[in-house]
């Protein structure tokens, strides 16, 4: 097991850091400038032009859809070789979508193009890889517990030549964005099936009579506008039943291939936030006098950051062996690997931003930094792609049986 970079690794990392010195770092006030400005405007909910002025470079440079395995769509690289080009994405949250690595985009196109058909290639995934459109994923429902997907009580009926789709759905990510032209729903197609063959997927457009989207929803105050997390009502909405991927019943299936990779991704891109949290933490105290010496000479201070560099080190570690396992096993042989670093990433990065926020004093509850933040992305992916227990619950049941009868 070599967890070495690969020559080509490293030329992208190199590559890609360049062009975050170079292009996102300089503009992450301008960002934040152009969301508030947009909000003064009311136009809250419309794309930021950074982001589209800085796609142009970045596919330029060569860095586009570097997510993507398959290398006549994407960069060709394995999980293993993604994997650290995400983690220095990470440190800035929106510089992903600068290279159109950005969920649930990745998690949508990979869909496409393991499950999709030519048509739906041809209508979907073709402008979502040029970064044309954007897409959500509809999958969690306020009226039962999501995080046991066979609870999901929306319904997709067969009827004639179209599927009506009936059902509510919340946090609907990248929904908000007036780009976003296509979701990806979970329902269910027969309640009487095996039950993990209840499930199905089909691709509604945005547009469909009878989607209303209800409103955003806020992340600890954070709306994360444009691109939001939206509740949708769906209502009689009808599509052709060709928009069906893969077949009915075939939803757990397709989850599961969407996943694995998704959460690599996550976990990676906190990696690198939890990187750029420690640093600001450093900074501020080497330059920050308290008590008649620097924050950094606090013996408290010492132990956090010699503690925060453990952490981060034995996440990146435990994810990276997991892109290996799926790269050279598959998905299923990594399960236990992929449930692991679910539950490690999201909580080392948590107290890492958190003792962050500690260290920069009042000054780090506010909005002069961008930690409070980070700490609500960080606080988010212990639900996203399934909360801490339920990874949990399936990491005892593989250790436990190991040693059952």
């Amino acid at each position: 097991m070599d967890f070495g970079y690969s020559p080509r690794t490293q030329e992208l990392q190199a590559a890609v850091r360049a062009f975050m010195d170079e292009h996102i770092y300089p503009n992450e006030a301008r960002y934040w400038a152009e969301l508030e400005a947009n909000t003064q405007a009311g136009k809250r909910w419309s794309p930021l032009q950074v982001i589209e002025d800085l796609k142009p470079k970045a596919r330029a440079a060569g860095l586009w859809n570097l997510f993507l395995p398959e290398s006549e769509l994407g960069a060709g690289l394995t999980n293993q070789e993604y994997a650290p080009q995400a983690e220095i994405m990470g440190r800035v949250p929106w510089a992903s979508e600068v290279f159109n690595c950005s969920a649930p985009d990745t998690g949508n196109m990979e869909v496409l193009v393991r499950y999709g058909s030519e048509a739906h290639k041809a209508e979907w995934l073709a402008p979502l890889l040029r970064g044309e459109i954007r897409s959500g994923f509809a999958m969690t429902e306020p009226a039962v517990a999501s995080s046991d997907a066979t609870n999901i009580e929306a319904r997709i009926e067969r009827d004639g030549d179209e599927y009506v789709i009936n059902g509510r759905k919340w946090w609907t990510s990248g929904a908000g964005d007036p780009r976003c032209k296509v979701l990806i729903f979970m329902g269910k197609t027969d309640p009487t099936a095996p039950r993990h063959s209840q499930q199905s997927m089909i691709l509604v457009p945005m547009d469909s009579p009878g989607l209303k989207v209800l409103r955003p929803l806020s992340v600890m105050g954070y709306d994360d506008a444009p691109h939001g997390h939206m509740e949708i009502d769906f209502q009689n909405v009808r599509v052709p039943a060709s928009n069906l991927l893969l077949g009915e019943g075939r939803g757990f299936e397709i989850a599961q291939g969407r996943l694995g990779p998704g959460r690599i991704h996550h976990c990676m891109r906190l990696i690198g936030l939890a990187e750029r949290s420690l640093e600001l933490m450093c900074k501020r105290a080497v330059s920050r006098t308290a008590f008649g010496k620097t924050v950094a000479q606090q013996t408290v201070t010492q132990e956090r950051i010699a503690e925060a560099r453990c952490m981060i080190d034995q996440a990146r570690l435990l994810t990276l062996k997991a892109a290996w396992m799926m790269d050279v096993a598959g998905n299923k042989s990594a399960k236990a690997e992929i449930a692991m670093i679910k539950v490690v990433a999201p909580q080392m990065a948590c107290q890492v931003i958190d003792w962050a926020i500690q260290v920069h004093g009042a000054a780090g509850l506010s909005q002069d930094v961008p930690l409070p933040y980070y700490y609500t992305l960080a606080r988010t992916l212990r639900f996203a792609d399934g909360p801490d227990e339920v990874h949990r619950n399936a990491i005892a049941k593989m250790e436990l049986g190991r040693y059952s009868a």
